[in-house]
């Protein structure tokens, strides 16, 4: 891991993306911005299992510091027929930036409403993972869609 004592504590933000396939037969099933399979509702699962995902992201990605995470938000809209965009933002007041836990969100939120559609299509596709914005730190990125 790298060392980060010597740094300043500061504000740090991230926020990263998932473009995600879905299709016309999925989409179709979605009532007022919701789709509730067997296993529950889409969305509001993945939101949840997105907020686990930032949360274990050390456990998951070896070189990641443990952090004191200040919030997390992850929006996920449908953008036309076939494609949704998840967003995830997570905020920390700390010595190391939260990348890594907004790009393990954003994943395991496209994972988990792959898995709770999959019964009705496996044409699903997680096309397109990348961070958008980064605040704090040394250099603070913004990154055209």
């Amino acid at each position: 891991m790298v060392n980060v004592g010597n740094k300043k504590i500061t504000q740090r933000k991230a926020t990263a993306m998932a473009h995600v396939f879905l299709g016309e037969e999925i989409i179709s099933h979605f009532e007022n911005d919701e789709l509730f399979t067997k296993k529950g509702p889409v969305f509001q699962t993945a939101i949840i299992a997105g907020i686990q995902g930032v949360k274990k992201t050390p456990d998951l990605i070896p070189m990641c510091h443990p952090l004191s995470i200040n919030g997390v938000n992850i929006d996920i809209s449908i953008i036309d027929k076939e494609h949704i965009d998840i967003l995830c933002t997570v905020s920390v007041e700390g010595k190391t930036g939260v990348e890594m836990e907004a790009l393990t969100g954003v994943n395991i939120a496209a994972l988990t409403v792959y898995d709770m559609c999959k019964s009705i299509s496996q044409k699903m596709v997680i096309k397109e993972i990348k961070l958008l914005e980064k605040t704090g730190g040394k250099n603070d990125v913004k990154v055209k869609s």
